[in-house]
């Protein structure tokens, strides 16, 4: 009558509370995001327990369900691929239906990957932000960029291996080049910190034949400090008047359009275009 949020290891199968281990031997059954993943563990930890995949593309149908056994009595245990369930994951969304339905569930402690890379990551640890995955469109990831421009926090994401690159050039171009730091395979064989500024973390990658793992990057957190008048400017003034207000204000046409490429945090051909008939 009762669902358990079950961490599990991030990597290294001993990474594991005994608490978990005992839960899982204790639930009628075991709701996994992924279930062939999940029965490699139990049988590791030599259990033997129902499974029933749980994940982002059935969360709705089967949320439902795992409600109406726990309802009638059972005992459930979520786990995700990896780590704490609810963190990035479907989870959230069992966990939100346990509350609108007043089922009983309880969050056991364990093995959180965005944690244990930012503590040996050399990088803030008493000021940060967990953003997790960026939206795999180029468009929306660049506006989720640009609104951690002035985070001051280190900021944590979740990347995979084909997409890193990409990652990190955008982030170059939109937070500018500062201190970072990726952690692969956290807990694994092949665990790896990598530390430096972007620039050299993005060469690094675009270096390597192939790219493998799972990744956790993070970045410096911001030194600089939002300026709430040039969000009124912008939404204020069209790029063709800021240049002439800037104009006005004595700045020569090359700086002026200079400024408003850096105060709009676009690129100054396109600040050009707006200025040829000024």
């Amino acid at each position: 009558m009762k669902l358990y949020i079950c961490p599990t290891p991030i990597g290294n199968l001993e990474d594991i509370t005994l608490r978990t281990i005992n839960v899982l031997k204790e639930v009628d059954f075991v709701a996994a995001e992924d279930t062939r993943r999940t029965l490699s563990l139990l049988n590791h930890l030599e259990i033997k327990k129902g499974l029933t995949s749980y994940y982002e593309h059935n969360k709705d149908k089967k949320g439902v369900q795992i409600i109406e056994r726990i309802k009638s009595g059972e005992k459930c245990a979520l786990v995700s691929d990896a780590g704490m369930p609810g963190i990035s994951d479907p989870g959230e969304d069992l966990v939100k239906l346990c509350i609108k339905e007043n089922v009983e569930f309880e969050v056991l402690p364990g093995p959180v990957a965005f944690i244990t890379a930012l503590v040996g990551s050399g990088l803030d640890t008493t000021n940060f932000y967990f953003r997790g995955f960026l939206s795999r469109g180029k468009k929306e990831k660049k506006k989720e960029l640009e609104e951690l421009k002035y985070q001051k926090g280190t900021v944590i994401f979740y990347e995979s291996p084909h997409r890193i690159k990409e990652t990190l050039s955008l982030i170059l171009d939109i937070l500018g080049n500062r201190k970072a730091c990726i952690a692969r395979e956290l807990t694994k064989k092949y665990e790896e910190y990598i530390r430096g500024d972007i620039d050299e973390l993005l060469l690094l990658m675009q270096n390597k034949e192939s790219i493998k793992g799972e990744f956790v990057l993070m970045i410096e957190g911001s030194n600089e400090s939002k300026n709430e008048e040039d969000d009124e400017l912008i939404d204020k003034y069209t790029i063709k008047e800021e240049i002439i207000l800037k104009m006005d204000e004595g700045l020569s046409k090359k700086d002026a359009i200079k400024a408003v490429s850096k105060r709009r945090n676009i690129k100054k051909s396109e600040v050009y275009k707006e200025s040829i008939d000024i």
